[in-house]
């Protein structure tokens, strides 16, 4: 009998994502990573989700102030084995280590456009509208 795979992470997979961001978030914060780029770039972690095995952690980050996110985000991959050394001092309680991969957090923007049509005159009309009935 197979079990029912679900879409939504489990319990455990957003608690040991949080840890994990939080995790980062300090060796970040913290200047640990030798790299140029990182160091003179605020990187803000928005959130880590963890593959059902917790084996692999993808956490979305937004580099504040640059420009070009991909540089930022190649270098923190270059890197990632180093912060997966560095994170596993607060993370003992785990198993298995998780490799660490990091992607850019396009959130923000997909927030930023919504916001921009929900001001725009069109929709602004329609909302006017609905008051005046």
């Amino acid at each position: 009998m197979t079990k029912a795979t679900s879409s939504a992470p489990s319990q455990r997979m957003l608690r040991v994502g949080e840890q994990v961001r939080a995790a980062i978030t300090q060796v970040l914060q913290r200047g640990e990573v030798r790299d140029d780029l990182i160091e003179k770039t605020v990187i803000s972690v928005s959130e880590v989700r963890m593959s059902p095995d917790l084996k692999i952690a993808t956490a979305y980050v937004t580099p504040l102030g640059v420009p070009d996110h991909n540089a930022v985000i190649e270098a923190l991959n270059r890197n990632s084995k180093f912060i997966r050394g560095r994170i596993g001092g607060q993370l003992r309680q785990m198993k298995y280590m998780p490799e660490v991969r990091f992607r850019d957090d396009t959130s923000f923007d997909n927030y930023k456009k919504i916001d921009q049509l929900l001001r725009s005159p069109e929709v602004q009309r329609d909302l006017d509208g609905e008051t005046e009935e």
